[in-house]
């Protein structure tokens, strides 16, 4: 559980659009919330007095769920404070002796499975062996600074010490605080779609020209990329400008945020997490696959 960043800034959502006005109708009063079980109380009890969360701190303890162990229940806990919420899930006996922090894992399947189900790999820039027995999925903004760190030490270090690896590029645009990203996104996507031979160099391209990108100059600034990454500039206006350019880097991000992506670069080195630019963990994680034996080959 989050202490220190109870009182971090968080998130802003997005606003609410006004509601339209519609006839008022009757309705039922909402049901009255269940009186919280002893376990919840003594839940709560333990954590205040053990964080010194006083009267200005707001926690509420969900209702306890089961798991797949029998005397032990998933409870989620929402903290409040100063208006921000942090939450996380709790582990607890159902005697209400014992408090477990931690994820819950089921050694009997394969930790990474689920994850490596949520990447679609089918349509994405690739470049390395289709029959790759090691796949890096990079989660990516062209306008983050360990990005382009991270793209330097893929393109100049570990492709090429690694050439039997395959990497895949994901677009997950953070724009609420890179303003030209979004751009430089759907301008990455149509160079696939006009010419996926060309992509790579244009890819790198804005990476390399980073610090000379603004968001009042980005749109020409890309385009002027393109043309020496041997694109057309005119078909790049028309795909920049098609809603179907957007649906699918809306698609990208709805994938990122089902991995619980929240930070770039995020990599995936056969659904092992790696975040940021850290070469010593991405050639542990490649030797380590690498140095597996094969799967069998399935029966036809």
């Amino acid at each position: 559980m989050i202490i220190a960043s109870v009182s971090a800034a968080a998130q802003t959502p997005a606003p609410s659009p006004a509601p339209h006005p519609t006839t008022p109708q009757a309705t039922a009063p909402p049901a009255p919330a269940a009186p919280p079980t002893e376990l919840q109380k003594k839940i709560e009890s333990y954590i205040r007095d053990l964080y010194a969360f006083g009267t200005d701190f707001t926690i509420k303890v969900g209702a306890p769920q089961s798991t797949p162990i029998s005397d032990l229940s998933a409870v989620s806990i929402d903290i409040t404070y100063k208006g921000q919420t942090d939450s996380t899930v709790v582990y607890a006996s159902k005697d209400g002796k014992f408090m477990i922090r931690g994820q819950l894992s089921d050694m009997s399947v394969d930790p990474l499975a689920s994850v490596r189900k949520l990447i679609q790999l089918e349509g994405a820039p690739a470049k390395g062996p289709h029959d790759a027995r090691v796949v890096v999925v990079e989660y990516a903004d062209y306008e983050c600074p360990v990005c382009r760190e991270l793209n330097t030490l893929l393109t100049t270090t570990l492709l090429p010490k690694y050439p039997q690896v395959r990497l895949v590029y994901k677009d997950f645009p953070l724009a609420d605080i890179h303003p030209w990203s979004m751009t430089a996104t759907e301008a990455a996507h149509c160079a696939f779609v006009q010419n996926p031979s060309a992509y790579w160099k244009f890819h790198d391209s804005i990476f390399d020209n980073q610090d000379l990108i603004s968001p009042t100059i980005a749109f020409d600034k890309l385009l002027d990329l393109a043309a020496h990454a041997g694109l057309s500039p005119d078909a790049m206006r028309a795909c920049m400008a098609d809603p179907k350019t957007t649906q699918f880097i809306q698609a990208e991000q709805a994938e990122g945020q089902a991995l619980e992506i929240d930070s770039t670069p995020t990599v995936f080195v056969n659904g092992r997490r790696i975040e940021g630019a850290n070469e010593q963990a991405l050639e542990q994680f490649i030797d380590y696959e690498l140095a597996k034996k094969p799967s069998p080959p399935k029966a036809p």
